[in-house]
């Protein structure tokens, strides 16, 4: 699982509030990287080559809610607002103001001259139309759910087996060529985090004349163009020299190229074949292989993101807690995160990742902590009996952390528990998303914004659009709920802790390690950057001539 990103006490106010264009570009900040001392000018014309993954889907902006697909059009598409890469502080973009008196109505003005790559000018409507396409539910898009705020978004959406009464929703109206007003079902604290994020894109009026079409050569408003796709082997990229963001790219050509294996990957990258990687493989890991074989390659940045097991409910023998319980306090995170990742990525005890406003440690509590005698106990109380496994990708590194997790389930508990791979990440994807689970999955979280609210909407509330689990407690979704209709933010986060608390109690999925955030750059690169939601900060990337 993942999607894309980044706001601060900014979306608490409920009074008069303006979103205030921050003075830095392409949301710099000062994520670590050891890498910028490269020397040489720059050269402007330069190409560069990134590790990819199968996109699971074509392109379309609300219907792409993994890594593949988003490092493809994060830099394709430029929404309202935009984050710094290292701390997600926001800065308007697209929007020239974004107002609300009450948390509930916006006004939001834009940047006159903004164009799409055909030509055509950034409009109010072109926002309207795109978020209206992504919530009508016969579109099928998996980002649907993201618009769930927006007033009129049930008639467009009722769910599932039931008919849209209308393919507009009632809060979204069209002021003029340049401003468009907003209007929630309630006032909810993190509607300014959350336009931000990918499935908030404008889409020109083409689309609308052949989405698939368009969604096999997307046409976006970003600082980069899509050129073209060569499924399982390549995505191709050029450089808007038109685009007037703040966030432009200092390079001409981006191949993002897609790989199998991690390991080939890495070999491709030390032999300056390839150009940046925001993670590297086990083998480079092992002992800390990667500072030697790396030196002032190394790329580092604070991630925000979680790594959990999602267990199907829709599978009856993972349908009991007892069960879930006793797998959790198998599986020995402390001794897999510092023997199998070698320090990379740190045990998780909660829900939410550690750098997110309102995250606490520990609200997993002993169900997160390795106790076999324990284990025993629940499983045993469970009355399973027969084999446990869990499904994933093997490429990008996901193996081998996940056999040492069944490796320490079947040594704890005593029953069986195998790996079954899938072919690769694509693969895995439609398997997760189509309901085909037979067993425990990886499911990993990259935040779409830096919100509290971003790590449980989508994956816990009943019939999300992320909740791979099938899990569904009413009591959660009330909870939500209000939480989402709190306009203060300080309260919102209080409420959104006590949701998370109703999670522990019914284990959902099992935290298991949280990535720190390591990486690689050619020595090509006088510099670049990894943003907070584990994806190449583009805009910090620079090619020495």
């Amino acid at each position: 699982m993942g999607r894309s990103r980044r706001i601060s006490g900014v979306a608490a106010a409920v009074t008069s509030l303006v979103l205030v264009l921050a003075a830095c570009g392409g949301g710099g900040g000062k994520t670590e990287d050891k890498g910028q001392q490269a020397g040489g000018e720059t050269n402007p014309d330069g190409a560069v080559s990134v590790y990819g993954t199968e996109p699971q889907n074509t392109f379309i902006p609300s219907n792409t809610t993994e890594l593949g697909g988003s490092k493809v059009l994060n830099p394709v598409f430029s929404q309202l607002i935009e984050y710094r890469s290292d701390t997600g502080a926001p800065f308007n973009l697209v929007a020239e103001s974004i107002t609300t008196n009450d948390a509930k109505v916006y006004d939001i003005k834009l940047k006159k001259g903004w164009k799409f790559h055909d030509g055509t000018e950034v409009k109010a409507h072109n926002f309207v139309d795109a978020w209206n396409y992504g919530a009508y539910g016969p579109n099928g898009q998996l980002s649907g759910d993201f618009f769930a705020q927006i007033e009129g978004y049930e008639a467009v959406n009722p769910g599932k087996d039931k008919q849209p009464t209308t393919d507009k929703m009632s809060g979204l109206k069209v002021l003029g060529d340049y401003e468009f007003q907003v209007t929630l079902s309630a006032p909810f604290s993190v509607f300014l985090s959350k336009i931000g994020y990918l499935a908030f894109a404008p889409l020109p009026d083409v689309f609308f004349k052949d989405p698939k079409a368009f969604a096999e050569h997307p046409i976006g408003n970003g600082p980069m163009k899509f050129v073209s796709r060569q499924p399982k082997v390549n995505v191709k990229l050029t450089r808007n020299d038109d685009y007037q963001g703040e966030d432009k790219v200092h390079f001409k050509d981006l191949e993002v190229r897609i790989y199998s294996s991690l390991e080939t990957a890495y070999q491709d990258l030390l032999s300056n074949k390839l150009d940046f990687m925001e993670t590297l493989p086990p083998s480079a890991t092992a002992g800390g292989k990667y500072k030697t074989d790396l030196k002032d390659r190394v790329v580092e940045g604070h991630l925000l993101g979680i790594s959990t097991l999602g267990v199907p409910y829709y599978v009856p023998e993972y349908n009991n807690l007892d069960l879930r319980k006793a797998i959790s306090l198998a599986i020995n995170r402390e001794q897999i995160t510092k023997t199998v990742m070698n320090d990379t990525y740190a045990p998780a005890d909660s829900w939410v990742s550690a750098g997110i406003e309102g995250y606490r440690p520990g609200t997993c509590g002993e169900f997160c902590k390795y106790d076999a005698a324990k284990a025993k106990e629940y499983l045993a109380k469970s009355g399973f009996k027969g084999k446990l496994t869990i499904q994933s990708n093997a490429d990008g590194g996901r193996k081998e952390p996940l056999v040492a997790a069944c490796n320490s389930i079947k040594n704890a508990l005593g029953v069986e528990c195998d790996f079954v791979p899938a072919a690769g990440f694509n693969q895995h994807r439609q398997i997760v998303t189509g309901k085909k689970l037979t067993g425990m999955s990886r499911s990993d979280w990259a935040a779409d914004y830096p919100s509290i609210e971003d790590f449980l909407n989508p994956i816990y509330r009943t019939g999300a659009g992320s909740n791979d689990s099938g899990y569904s407690n009413p009591a959660v979704d009330e909870a939500l709920k209000k939480a989402d209709s709190t306009a203060d933010k300080a309260e919102a986060i209080k409420l959104y802790q006590q949701v998370e608390d109703m999670i522990a109690k019914d284990l959902p999925q099992i935290p298991v390690w949280d990535e720190k955030g390591v990486g690689a750059k050619s020595s090509r690169l006088k510099s670049a950057k990894l943003d907070f939601g584990r994806y190449a900060d583009y805009s910090s990337i620079e090619v020495a001539r």
